[in-house]
C-alpha cells in the first residue's frame, strides 16, 4: 500500500508513534488509509450538513476495512462573498482547494480518498486534485437545498435577487421582501436550482465520479447518508482493485458531462472547471466539444433558476441517470467508481416524471443550454446560456456602456441609466484583471428585475453564476488586462449578437482598432498584494479553464 511508506520499517518507529497518538493500534496499520477531505464549515448552506455527512463516510471506510482520517478544506460561499471584494477570492479558491489535498494526500502517503463537498470552486478544486494525484478517490457531493416557501409561495436562493428589484420598483413590500429573505433558504444544502454547485455534482456523477443518486439526493435525505456510507465502503474496494481517476476521467467522460450539461440547461461555469479537471487529468478540453455536443443535445429540463422545478423535483424524476437514459444513444462507454460502466448506468435509469426530465422529442429547446461565440470582440471564445436568452433578443445589436468594473455597472442599472438598445459592457474582471473572474449575478439579475431583458445584452470577461438570465455574454477571451478587444470598446460603439449563427462582433473598422490599441495601456492591478497578486500574475486563460501554472 502507498501508506506503507510512514508504517512499515525501523526507520518508521517515530511515524507509528505519532500515529499511535492518533489513537490507532497496531493492527490498524495493517489497514488502506483513507483522507476524508471535508469542506465542512459553518458558514456556507451548502456545508453545514457535512459532519453527518463524514460520520456516515467513517462507518462505510471502517466496515470495509479501512481507517478514515478527516481533514478540513476551506469553503466560500459565492453567495455570501457576491457584490464586494469577496467574490475576487471564489474563482480563485479552486487552486487552494486543489493544492491543499495534493498536500495533504502527499505528505501522509494517503491510499485514497473521499472527496466530500458540494459548492462552486470546492467540488471541481478536489476533482482537479484527485486526477492531479491519481491516486484512488471517490467524489460524496452533500446536496441541494430543499425548496423555501413565503405564504404558500414556493421559493429559491436565487428569487431573493428578484424581490429586492421588485421592491426597488416599488411592486413588493417590505413586509413581503422579508417574508422572502426568511424562507427562501430553510437550512443545508446548496441552493435550489441548477446553480454551479447542483451542476457540477449532477456533471460529477455524470462522469462516474460519484455514486449514482449522489448528484441530486437531497442534503437532509436519508438517501445521501446511504450514499455517503456507500462511499466511504467503495472507496476501500476501489483501493484493493487500484482503480485510479485518470481511468475514470477520460475525455469520453468529460463529454458524457458536457452532454448532461447541455440536457439540463446547467451553469456556464462548467465550462471553465470541465476544461481545468481535463488539464489536470492530462488532456485538453476544446470549446468546441461544448458548441458541437450542445448543437446536437436536446434541452430536456425546465429547472431553476430560471426554469420552473427544483433539484428536489429533478431526483425524483429519476435524477442524472434518468437524463442520461433519454440520451443514452449518445453517451460514450467509460467507467465509473460505480463498477458499471456509464453505458450501463445509462441503460438503468428511468425517467419518473416525463415534464421534468422530458424525452428528446418533446424537449424544450431543440439545442443544449450552453453556447460558444466567436468574432473579433472575443476571437478565442465567449460563453452564453443561450437556454436562458428569449428568443426576441438571440440577434441584438446595440449601443456600448463600458464599465471598467461590476459596482458601476450595477449602480447604472438600478438607477435607471441604463435603457433599451443599450449594451453593458464590463471589462477587466477576467481571472488576471478580476483579479478571480468575479460573478456578475448582480448585473444579471437587476437587468431582468428591470424588465430590460429583452432589450439590453451584458458582455464582459467575468463569468456568471448559474442564475444568468438574458443575453448576458462572459468568459470573453482574451480578456481586458491581456489587451483583449474587449479593452478597446469604446462608449457608443455598436456591438451585434447572433446567438443563433455563434458571433459576437463589435461593430469597429480594423484600422480604428488598430489605432485605438497604439494608445492602450493596461489599467494599475486592483489587487497587488497577497494569495491574488499571486494568483493575477500566474493564471491563464478563461478559454483554457483559468488554470494556473
Amino acid at each position: 500500500m502507498r501508506s506503507d511508506v510512514i508504517k512499515q520499517g525501523l526507520e518508521r518507529a517515530p511515524h507509528r508513534a505519532l500515529l499511535y497518538a492518533c489513537g490507532l493500534g497496531p493492527r490498524d496499520l495493517s489497514r488502506p488509509f483513507i483522507g476524508l477531505a471535508s469542506s465542512f464549515t459553518d458558514l456556507v448552506p451548502g456545508h453545514i450538513g457535512m459532519r453527518d455527512l463524514e460520520r456516515s463516510i467513517e462507518h462505510g471506510v471502517f466496515a470495509a476495512g479501512g481507517e478514515a482520517f478527516i481533514f478540513g478544506l476551506p469553503a466560500i460561499c459565492d453567495g455570501l462573498a457576491m457584490g464586494h471584494k469577496g467574490m475576487h477570492y471564489s474563482l480563485a479558491s479552486r487552486e487552494l482547494i486543489a493544492d491543499s489535498v495534493e498536500s495533504v494526500a502527499e505528505a501522509h502517503a494517503l491510499d485514497g480518498l473521499v472527496l466530500l463537498t458540494n459548492c462552486d470552486k470546492i467540488t471541481p478544486g478536489m476533482i482537479m486534485a484527485a486526477t492531479r494525484l491519481n491516486i484512488p478517490s471517490i467524489v460524496v457531493t452533500a446536496g441541494p437545498m430543499m425548496a423555501g416557501h413565503n405564504r404558500q409561495k414556493r421559493l429559491s436562493y436565487g428569487e431573493t435577487y428578484l424581490s429586492a428589484a421588485q421592491f426597488k420598483r416599488g411592486e413588493m413590500s417590505e413586509i413581503d421582501l422579508a417574508g422572502d429573505e426568511l424562507g427562501a433558504c430553510p437550512g443545508a444544502g446548496s441552493c435550489q436550482g441548477l446553480y454551479t454547485a447542483n451542476t457540477m455534482a449532477c456533471l460529477t456523477e455524470a462522469m462516474g465520479f460519484s455514486l449514482p443518486g449522489a448528484g441530486t439526493a437531497l442534503a437532509v435525505s436519508s438517501a445521501k447518508r446511504r450514499i455517503a456510507q456507500e462511499s466511504g465502503s467503495r472507496i476501500v474496494e476501489l483501493v484493493k482493485q487500484g482503480v485510479l481517476p485518470r481511468s475514470i476521467i477520460t475525455p469520453a467522460a468529460i463529454r458524457n458531462a458536457i452532454r448532461v450539461d447541455q440536457a439540463l440547461g446547467g451553469s456556464s461555469n462548467t465550462v471553465l472547471h470541465l476544461a481545468a479537471i481535463g488539464h489536470e487529468a492530462g488532456f485538453e478540453v476544446p470549446m468546441e466539444w461544448f458548441d458541437t455536443i450542445g448543437r446536437e443535445t436536446p434541452h430536456i429540463a425546465d429547472l431553476l433558476p430560471w426554469g420552473r422545478n427544483h433539484m428536489e423535483d429533478l431526483d425524483l424524476a429519476g435524477g442524472v441517470p434518468a437524463v442520461m437514459s433519454v440520451l443514452r444513444e449518445q453517451i460514450e462507454d467509460s467507467p465509473t467508481v460505480a463498477g458499471p460502466s456509464s453505458v450501463e448506468l445509462a441503460a438503468r435509469g428511468e425517467v419518473y416524471d416525463h415534464d421534468v426530465i422530458r424525452s428528446r422529442q418533446r424537449a424544450y429547446h431543440s439545442e443544449g443550454g450552453i453556447a460558444i461565440l466567436r468574432g473579433n470582440l472575443a476571437p478565442e471564445s465567449a460563453v452564453v446560456k443561450q437556454s436562458a436568452v428569449s428568443d426576441k433578443i438571440r440577434k441584438f445589436t446595440g449601443k456600448a456602456r463600458v464599465f471598467e468594473a461590476e459596482e458601476p455597472a450595477t449602480k447604472a442599472i438600478l438607477d435607471g441609466q441604463i435603457t433599451s438598445g443599450d449594451v453593458v459592457v464590463i471589462r477587466y474582471e477576467g481571472p488576471r484583471g478580476g483579479p478571480g473572474m468575479r460573478e456578475m449575478l448582480y448585473p444579471t439579475s437587476f437587468i431582468f428585475g428591470m424588465k430590460l431583458h429583452e432589450s439590453v445584452a451584458l458582455i464582459t470577461d467575468g463569468r456568471f453564476s448559474g442564475a444568468t438570465t438574458g443575453l448576458s455574454v462572459g468568459h470573453v477571451s482574451p480578456e481586458a488586462m491581456e489587451g483583449g478587444p474587449l479593452a478597446l470598446v469604446q462608449e457608443g460603439d455598436q456591438i451585434r449578437f447572433d446567438v443563433d449563427a455563434r458571433s459576437v462582433e463589435l461593430l469597429v473598422s480594423d484600422e480604428e482598432l488598430a489605432r485605438r490599441r497604439q494608445s492602450w495601456r493596461p489599467p494599475e492591478p486592483k489587487i497587488k498584494t497577497g494569495y491574488l497578486a499571486r494568483y493575477a500574475r500566474q493564471v491563464g486563460s478563461a478559454a483554457t479553464g483559468a488554470v494556473v501554472s
